[in-house]
C-alpha cells in the first residue's frame, strides 16, 4: 500500500465514523424538535360541578286544572314572558297545560298558573320574597298576593328553594296583577 493509499483509507474510516456519530444526532435533535413544536393534544374535560348536564327532554306531567276566561288570559301573560333558562335550567315541555304551566331542569322544577286561591289561617306563616308574597307548604311555594295563584314547586334536592322561586318575581310583579285582599302578613303590594 502506498502513502495515498492509507491517507485516503484513514480520511475514510474518519468520514465513516463522522457520518455514524452525525446521522444519529441529527435524528435524535429533529425527533426532539417535532416533539417540541407540535401542539398539544386537547385536553380532556373533567367532570365537575360547573360542567352542562345533559337534560331530559321528555315533558314533564304538571297538573292543568280547568281555568277560567280571566285565569287563562293572566296565565298566557305569565307563560309568555317566563325565561327561557332559570340559573343553568333549560325549559321543558309540559304534558298538558302548555298555557299555564313550566317546566325547568331535571328533577323538574315546575311553576303552575291558576287554579283556586289559598285561603290562610290568620297565624300561617307568609314570605315575601322580592316583592312577591309566598305561602311555602311543603316543597310547593304559593303565591298568595296575586290576582290569579301561581305555585312553583322546588324539589326536595335543589338547595335554597327560596333563592329558586325569586327567580319568578319580576316576571310575576310584571304580568299577574295584585289581589283585592292580600294577608297581612304580606309586605307592600306590587
Amino acid at each position: 500500500m502506498s502513502n495515498d493509499e492509507t491517507a485516503r483509507s484513514g480520511d475514510r474510516s474518519a468520514k465513516t465514523i463522522a457520518t455514524l456519530i452525525a446521522v444519529p444526532l441529527a435524528l435524535v435533535a429533529g425527533f426532539g424538535f417535532f416533539q417540541v413544536m407540535r401542539p398539544a393534544p386537547a385536553a380532556t374535560p373533567s367532570p365537575s360541578a360547573a360542567a352542562p348536564r345533559v337534560m331530559p327532554t321528555a315533558p314533564v306531567a304538571v297538573p292543568a286544572p280547568a281555568l277560567d276566561a280571566r285565569q287563562t288570559t293572566v296565565c298566557r301573560a305569565l307563560l309568555s314572558q317566563l325565561p327561557d333558562q332559570v340559573q343553568d335550567m333549560p325549559r321543558r315541555a309540559v304534558v298538558a297545560g302548555h298555557e299555564q304551566n313550566a317546566a325547568y331542569g331535571d328533577p323538574a322544577l315546575t311553576v303552575a298558573c291558576g287554579g283556586p286561591a289559598r285561603n290562610l289561617a290568620a297565624d300561617e306563616k307568609v314570605w315575601t320574597l322580592d316583592g312577591v308574597c309566598w305561602h311555602q307548604a311543603g316543597q310547593a311555594w304559593t303565591t298568595v298576593d296575586r290576582e290569579v295563584p301561581v305555585r312553583v314547586t322546588v324539589p326536595a334536592s335543589y338547595e335554597t328553594p327560596g333563592q329558586w322561586v325569586i327567580a319568578f318575581s319580576k316576571t310575576l310583579i310584571a304580568t299577574v296583577p295584585s289581589a283585592k285582599q292580600i294577608p297581612s302578613g304580606c309586605g307592600t303590594r306590587s
